[in-house]
């Protein structure tokens, strides 16, 4: 089974018919969408121009069979407190958002489609196009 985990750039760029993209969810059996994520999406929602119609679509790709929504649990927290500790020791500070994402992402198994590369540096990280 397959499973994917989308970043905030990756759905965007679903949304704009990126092709590297729609190979990668076409490709998997669960395609997960982080409660860290939607947030970041209803945030960029309200400061744009098209808040209906970006709500419409994330409600229709978040009703596909193969989509999930992915909420925190205490087993992510523990593996968010890990990373964020390795990454600070490293000293290779990441976006908080970014390391609860990479968290989730761990704990299913997931591999991460994302686009920044800053994600490389998490140890254990399924990345997408690795």
């Amino acid at each position: 089974m397959t499973r994917v985990l989308l970043d905030t750039n990756a759905y965007a760029a679903f949304c704009s018919g990126d092709r590297r993209v729609l190979d990668a969810l076409a490709g998997a059996d669960t395609v997960y969408l982080s409660v860290i994520v939607l947030g970041e999406l209803h945030a960029g929602f309200r400061g744009g121009g098209r808040r209906e119609e970006n709500e419409r679509i994330l409600r229709e790709f978040l009703a596909k069979p193969t989509v999930s929504s992915l909420l925190l649990t205490i087993e992510t927290a523990e593996i968010f407190g890990e990373i964020k500790d390795r990454l600070k020791r490293a000293g290779t500070p990441t976006p908080v958002n970014d390391v609860w994402l990479a968290a989730q992402a761990v704990e299913t198994g997931s591999v991460l489609v994302t686009y920044d590369d800053h994600f490389r540096r998490v140890p254990g990280l399924r990345l997408w196009g690795s």
